[in-house]
């Protein structure tokens, strides 16, 4: 087989061989390779100890007892990890061995693996190199199936992490998970809450922030990690939203879904609020005896639980103020007859920076209710917008500041000052006077004779 690799990649690898180490590359970067994808993540296996290792790269670093030395170099963000081959024992935490032991094979190693596609090896021969892979992995390549190496169970008691991991790989790829795998994923599910939430976390969004979020979230639900992780979410399922007067067509975790696939923003916490917007409706269903269901303030309720998941699954605070702030103001009105200061106010709730976001999730929300992309009111609501934000949003904003008042009016600083630059602001907030620096020192004249 013939691969190109970066030059520090090649180095490595020369290094190793004249220090008369066995050394293969693994892992995704092996995958990729053979998928003629770009690697980013260039992992090592070897037969030498991390001592021995650190005598070959001096500078490299090992603060860990799995045996991976860390190599920093200009070439990568991430730095190049050369692990010593091992055999592991005990997972009393569902993620971690207790016990590391130094192998003598990298057959030992492989064994270890998660899944085939992700235990196969590349040695290089002269200028060529052969690809060993004891668990066919190139077959299940060309299948497109994600199949755990050995007994499925096994892997996923040793580190449940790797249930996640299973779903994230098939939604990124565009794989399917293989029979026995899946079904070992369903009857292990409940091992997920051994898992640290950070960890949880990363692999859901990287599920959202994938090719494929809404078929990845699919799996989830059917293999059961749905309601282990998102409990609330699940709990939507089932719930009715069609009835007189009302122009939902699914039950609300199904919507939810469909508005997930709809959503067009690549953003995944846009993804993921678009994907709970609704969850507070369980909690505010009421069937009418007019047979009409409604769900009065169920974002109230979202934003609540909403805060709850992004708490629980320790969301960083940029994170976790994008995901509440999009839930809590989803439910806006697009009403022709809104007057400028309402749509001033959908602004300063939502926030310049999450406009298109907020639009995004509207659209995938209509989509995934069965209506139509847009409509006349909506595309009029985002002209709306862009003049309104023309206008001064607050004081900072007037062309004037207090010393101009100060200076023209011939006053000393106090309340006087903010008062007058609060009457200038609401005179141009109604249009009675534009915000233009003469125009403002003239209306000062007004105000001082008044």
């Amino acid at each position: 087989m013939e691969v190109q690799l970066p030059k520090f990649v090649l180095e490595i690898l020369k290094k190793f061989e004249k220090a008369e180490f066995e050394i293969y590359l693994v892992g995704g970067a092996v995958r990729d390779l053979l998928m003629k994808k770009g690697a980013d993540d260039w992992d090592f296996t070897t037969n030498a100890t991390p001592e021995e290792i650190l005598k070959i790269f001096p500078d490299g670093f090992y603060d860990n007892k799995f045996g991976t030395v860390g190599i920093s170099h200009e070439s990568s963000p991430h730095p190049y990890e050369i692990t010593t081959f091992r055999h592991e024992s005990g997972y009393t935490d569902k993620r971690r061995p207790d016990k590391v032991v130094w192998g003598k094979t990298l057959e030992e190693d492989l064994k270890r693996r998660d899944f085939t596609i992700n235990a196969m090896a590349l040695k290089r021969k002269g200028e060529k190199y052969e690809i060993i892979d004891p668990y066919t992995g190139q077959k299940d390549l060309e299948k497109k199936l994600i199949r755990a190496v050995g007994e499925p169970s096994e892997r996923f008691s040793e580190d449940a992490l790797r249930m996640m991991r299973a779903v994230r790989i098939a939604t990124e790829l565009n794989f399917s998970v293989e029979k026995e795998t899946l079904e070992a994923i369903k009857t292990n599910a409940p091992l997920i809450s051994k898992i640290a939430k950070e960890r949880i976390k990363d692999e859901l969004i990287k599920i959202l922030a994938s090719t494929n979020p809404y078929e990845g979230m699919m799996i989830f639900r059917e293999v059961g990690l749905l309601k282990e992780i998102l409990p609330e979410l699940e709990k939507t399922f089932g719930v009715e939203q069609k009835s007189p007067g009302r122009h939902h067509v699914h039950d609300v975790g199904t919507h939810s879904f469909l508005s997930l696939k709809s959503c067009k923003s690549m953003d995944p916490i846009v993804r993921f609020a678009t994907l709970i917007h609704d969850i507070g409706k369980p909690q505010t269903y009421r069937k009418l005896e007019s047979g009409t269901i409604t769900f009065y303030n169920h974002e109230v309720v979202s934003t609540r639980i909403a805060t709850r998941i992004a708490e629980r699954l320790k969301l960083s605070k940029k994170q976790s103020e994008k995901l509440i702030n999009l839930v809590q103001w989803h439910q806006f009105t697009v009403d022709e007859n809104q007057t400028d200061k309402a749509i001033r106010r959908f602004i300063k709730n939502v926030g310049k920076e999450n406009i298109k976001d907020m639009l995004d999730l509207r659209v995938g929300d209509r989509l995934g209710g069965g209506a139509r992309e847009t409509s006349w009111r909506l595309e009029e609501f985002k002209k709306r917008i862009i003049e309104v934000q023309k206008q001064p949003f607050s004081i900072h904003d007037l062309k004037i500041s207090g010393d101009d008042i100060m200076k023209e009016l011939n006053i000393k600083p106090g309340p006087k000052v903010g008062e007058i630059l609060e009457e200038l602001f609401e005179q141009v907030v109604e249009k009675k006077i534009s915000n233009e620096k003469k125009t403002l020192l003239g209306h000062l004249k007004q105000i001082k004779t008044d």
